[in-house]
């Protein structure tokens, strides 16, 4: 790849999926949100199934699928965000702040939780 001056900083969020310190945001995939949903409704679906019975192991197979095609969506995302950060930038700068300790961090200056 051809080398490049340009840097980055990346905030890892909980309501957006990455802040760049160029003011640019992303989300977290859309089809994520509607296949978490589909998800629920197998999962409730295989929940009301006898187990043991064969229209249990139907559920539970269609379940362990759907959680394969999740998975592959979400590691499509990370590879193809991942990618075009390497591309664009040289250094990589990431934050990821562990809210926990930030809340006992606090309570042990004084402040209340």
């Amino acid at each position: 790849m051809p080398q490049t001056d340009n840097l980055v900083g990346i905030d890892l969020g909980i309501k957006t999926f990455a802040t760049f310190s160029n003011g640019t945001k992303v989300d977290a995939p859309k089809p994520l949100k509607k296949r978490i949903k589909k998800l629920r409704k197998l999962s409730k679906s295989l929940s009301n199934k006898t187990r043991g019975s064969k229209r249990y192991e139907k559920a539970r197979l269609r379940v362990a699928k759907f959680h394969a095609e999740l998975k592959d969506t979400r590691m499509d995302f990370l590879h193809k965000l991942s990618t075009k950060i390497i591309r664009e930038n040289q250094t990589i700068v990431l934050e990821d702040l562990f809210a926990k300790h930030l809340r006992w961090k606090r309570f042990w200056n004084g402040e209340k939780p």
